[in-house]
């Protein structure tokens, strides 16, 4: 679903959302571009104090009734990230993008692509970011509403993907809509690949947690580990 298309990256039409407030400041052709309204921050932009959980490239804001779980490997490397809040669930994933370029737009597209593939109708909608994807698919529990929204930053594009009420009305984000606006990315100067995962890792009190829980079982270490954290 994200790998990127042979013949090169496509270029944003004219017809296509605007880009995001952060992509739109790390262009700004005089002076220092002013400081975004909201988040995901780029992490020169990120307000300070504010309690949040290092991931590496990404930092999520503590919010009260938030639960974060976090699947990594046996490294430590951070696979997935869900945040859960009652009846709603928000995955995030960040990757490299390039300076001068948006990759929102042909991402949204392939992903409209391989629902529709799989039988499903995706729909267009504006929001806050942009332009949004939402749909119901099937699932083993029956149908859900998912909705993708898609952030374009200097050199990154978060991916947020809400299952649940708040997929269905948006208005019911709640907490897990403020910790989307208070994200922080930080990217580092390596050179990486158009749609490569930029890389997470367990905190080191999440990290310990999961090597005592290890060493309370007798039997042998389960491949991965996992944390979660009430922030």
């Amino acid at each position: 679903m994200f790998s990127r298309k042979r013949g090169g990256p496509k270029h944003v039409r004219a017809a296509d959302a605007p880009p995001s407030e952060a992509l739109a400041n790390s262009l700004a052709a005089d002076g220092e571009p002013p400081v975004p309204e909201q988040g995901p921050w780029d992490v020169k932009h990120a307000p300070e104090g504010v309690q949040r959980l290092d991931l590496g490239s990404l930092q999520i804001p503590a919010v009260e009734g938030v639960e974060v779980r976090v699947q990594a490997n046996p490294d430590g490397g951070v696979e997935q990230i869900v945040l859960v809040d009652g009846e709603s669930a928000l995955q995030l994933g960040v990757f490299a993008a390039p300076r001068s370029e948006g990759i929102w737009n042909e991402v949204r597209e392939e992903i409209a692509g391989a629902m529709t593939a799989d039988g499903v109708t995706p729909r267009e909608i504006q929001g806050p970011y942009g332009v949004e994807l939402t749909a119901r698919v099937n699932t083993p529990d029956g149908p859900a509403d998912v909705r993708f929204v898609g952030v374009d930053g200097p050199r990154w594009m978060v991916r947020a993907l809400f299952q649940g009420a708040a997929a269905a009305d948006r208005n019911r984000e709640g907490a897990l809509g403020v910790v989307l606006s208070g994200l922080v990315v930080v990217r580092d100067d390596e050179a990486r690949p158009v749609r490569e995962a930029l890389p997470l890792r367990l905190p080191k009190e999440m990290t310990e947690q999961a090597q005592e829980g290890e060493h309370e079982h007798d039997g042998p270490a389960q491949p991965g580990a996992n944390g979660r954290a009430p922030i």
